[in-house]
């Protein structure tokens, strides 16, 4: 009587249910017609009569009526007349059906159905409907999942219902409203581990429930058992990892993480349906949301904004409904002994003082619209927490990604501030997210480069440091075929995410070497092999950028862009102390020297001047090198930096170019008309400062009729370069100073 009089009494808004003649089982079918029926229903919003109005109130609660009068029929059991029942049940299923698709269900009438349907009640055909019908539209009660597990241990389940049950668990896990129970019954969840059938669901449903303290030597010696009869299956190598992750010791064997993917996306079947559900019940969303501090001045049109947007918004599983019927002082809380929920969080001073006892969402997803709680996430680093979170982040990217879904580039704005969203929480960490990883390397294949280009390039910057091997199959090959065959104005985005990329790579790499903690990371690799990876990543970008200066005719606009990120690696070794200096292709460097561009000239002296400063300093610290890694540098480098340097110096300055020994033919000049090429690059007369010097002899000799350029040398030569440093040639200036010796003036 209770849980029925709760039904009655279930305040959830409806609107009036339309009995179909049809029946439709293809939740995606229903999503399209719903969405191509919302814009319509919207627009007609809010300019009803008063006489409507009251037609409308009605039909609700007619529909309100008829949705307790069905969840009343299924507690009750089937009837014993045949003719009846079927007739009765079609009609009561098609009322719940309507209502759970539209509206989802309270958690009073999903205790009901889900006690229905796991007590064996009906037949299969009855239960999988009600099954489609467990979409909640708030939270779900953790009684009502420890009652469904005591039916699962009466035998009356049939085994596709135990599995529907296991796929339930985890497309509603964030919905739990708690799970301290669910947790004490973790022994029999991981007996069900025996079942074949139930074994990849079980694996995915304890991966999200499992803590530190549910870790125990004979369940690794079973879980290790299960691999050694079943193969090695990546729901089971996926737990093994996480019981790694929580109590190294127990695991003494390696297990490789290489696979991104380890659980199907099995609960579509719901997830689909509580995106449509959550979107109609809180409304759409017109602009992103910015990272809040303060979560207690939400209002509840924010609150739609974050809905549709794909952030959940902060509910705390702690957060009870006798506590928001009851107005409870900020430091009468605190005083007790219970969790303080994030609700009442407000400042940076309380997360401190109240961190040991905080009490994370329910939906682990908003935290990534606080910075008080990504603090939280960064501070604690509790496996749980992060482990919640990827799980969370994987299944949203993969659900709101427009170009996985035909016709779905209506929803691209939503999507772009969820991905707007991420990239901020991953800059306010300093940390790119795994579960981003994984949907870059399945994305990337079906993007075209166009669509959410600045939000999907931003994710890219952030991949973990990684070997780049296992990397670039997934990521970079892919992104090199988009970088060949768009426009200069993508190849440039590109090159410039790498650049960030490789920063935060350096970044990583320099901290843990800092910190010396490279003996058992999670890459597995050896400190050489980091550096190796490091090395790759930036020949890669130079064979990119090669070709893309071929491809766009040696266009100034991209250098700029490819002379950037080597401004990056030049400094490696003394920036981010790492024993590794890259020079630039031979064609990257003859582009930049004969360019036409003065900034390009500016942009290539400053770039050698740093090459040669690092080079300097690793020079001398050789003999330490040697001894703190393999990857030392070779004579190669050293005599590819003296051509580099000899050619520039004889262009520049000396006059003498492309001397024996030079990878460039004089015989082009020739070609093009150029007599006295020799003389044709020097600081005169470079095609670069051709202008400098130009304005320079007119300033010099400004009763001269015809401009003369040859005066320029001697005591004039000096003169002439303060001329170009005064003019903002700094790069100029600093490759001058380090690299030429004054005395030797043209």
């Amino acid at each position: 009587m209770s849980t029925q009089k709760g039904v009655k009494d279930s305040q959830t808004p409806r609107r009036s249910i339309q009995h179909s003649t049809g029946y439709q089982t293809d939740l995606l079918d229903w999503k399209l017609k719903e969405t191509l029926s919302t814009s319509k229903n919207i627009s007609k919003h809010g300019q009803n009569s008063p006489v409507e109005n009251c037609e409308h109130a009605d039909a609700e609660k007619q529909a309100e009526d008829a949705l307790q009068e069905a969840v009343r029929y299924f507690e009750k059991g089937p009837l014993k007349t045949s003719q009846s029942k079927d007739k009765n049940m079609e009609k009561h299923l098609k009322i719940v059906e309507n209502a759970a698709w539209k509206y989802g269900l309270n958690p009073e009438e999903l205790d009901i159905l889900l006690n229905v349907v796991v007590s064996g009640k009906y037949g299969s055909l009855v239960n999988s409907r009600l099954w489609r019908c467990m979409i909640p539209a708030t939270l779900i009660s953790e009684d009502s999942v420890v009652k469904a597990v005591s039916w699962l241990c009466v035998g009356k389940c049939c085994g596709s219902t135990k599995v529907l049950f296991y796929r339930w668990l985890v497309a509603v896990f964030d919905f739990i409203d708690h799970k301290e129970k669910i947790n004490l019954l973790y022994g029999f969840f991981f007996a069900s581990l025996q079942d074949d059938a139930l074994c990849p669901y079980v694996c995915h449903f304890l991966y999200l429930l499992t803590k530190k303290e549910n870790v125990k030597p004979f369940r690794v010696r079973k879980l290790l058992d299960l691999q050694a009869k079943m193969g090695k299956q990546p729901y089971l190598h996926a737990l093994l990892l996480l019981y790694k992750f929580f109590v190294p010791s127990l695991i003494s064997i390696s297990l490789p993480v290489k696979k991104k993917v380890y659980f199907k996306n099995s609960e579509n079947l719901w997830k689909n349906a509580l995106v449509a559900v959550r979107q109609r019940n809180q409304g759409p969303s017109p602009e992103p949301l910015q990272l809040m501090l303060n979560p207690v001045r939400i209002h509840s049109r924010k609150r739609k904004w974050n809905a549709h947007s794909g952030i959940p918004v902060l509910n705390s599983s702690s957060h009870t409904k006798e506590s928001e019927r009851k107005e409870i002082s900020l430091s009468a809380y605190l005083n007790s002994n219970k969790s303080l929920p994030v609700e009442q969080l407000q400042s940076f001073p309380q997360l401190l003082q109240n961190i040991h006892c905080l009490k994370l969402p329910s939906q682990m997803g908003a935290v990534l619209n606080n910075s008080l709680l990504l603090h939280y996430v960064n501070c604690v680093r509790d496996e749980s927490v992060l482990l919640r979170l990827y799980h969370w982040l994987s299944q949203t990217l993969q659900e709101e990604c427009i170009w996985y879904k035909v016709n779905n580039y209506e929803c691209e704005k939503e999507f772009t501030n969820l991905l707007d969203t991420v990239f901020k929480a991953e800059c306010f960490l300093q940390e790119g997210f795994a579960s981003c990883e994984a949907f870059l390397y399945k994305s990337l294949p079906l993007w075209d480069g166009f669509c959410c280009r600045s939000q999907f390039l931003q994710l890219v910057s952030w991949i973990p440091f990684s070997s780049f091997s296992e990397v670039k199959p997934f990521i970079f090959d892919g992104l090199a075929q988009l970088f060949f065959t768009s426009t200069i104005y993508f190849k440039c985005s590109v090159l410039e995410t790498l650049k960030e990329l490789l920063q935060n790579w350096l970044l990583w790499l320099s901290m843990e070497i800092h910190q010396k903690t490279m003996t058992d990371s999670s890459l597995e690799t050896t400190f050489s092999g980091s550096i190796k990876s490091v090395f790759e990543l930036i020949q890669y970008v130079g064979w990119l950028s090669t070709n893309g200066m071929r491809l766009e005719n040696d266009s100034t606009f991209l250098l700029h862009f490819v002379l950037d990120f080597y401004e990056k690696v030049c400094d490696i070794y003394l920036d981010y102390n790492l024993p590794l200096v890259v020079l630039f292709p031979l064609g990257l460097f003859y582009r930049a020297l004969l360019s036409l561009d003065p900034s390009i000239l500016n942009q290539l002296c400053y770039i050698m001047h740093r090459y040669r400063n690092n080079l300097t300093a690793a020079k001398k610290n050789e003999l330490v090198l040697k001894t703190k890694s393999e990857f030392i540098f070779s004579n190669k480098t050293y005599q590819e930096y003296n051509h580099y340097l000899t050619t520039m110096v004889g262009c520049l300055w000396t006059s003498k170019p492309f001397q024996k020994g030079s990878y460039f033919d004089p015989e082009v000049f020739k070609k093009v008309g150029v007599a006295k090429y020799k003389t044709s690059l020097n600081l005169v007369h470079h095609p670069a400062l051709l202008s400098y010097a130009i304005s320079f002899s007119l300033k010099e000799w400004p009763k001269e009729r015809t401009v003369n350029t040859n005066y320029i040398q001697g005591k004039k030569w000096n003169g002439y370069l303060d001329y170009l440093f005064s003019e903002g040639l700094q790069g100029l200036k600093l490759f001058t100073q380090s690299s030429i010796h004054h005395s030797s003036v043209p």
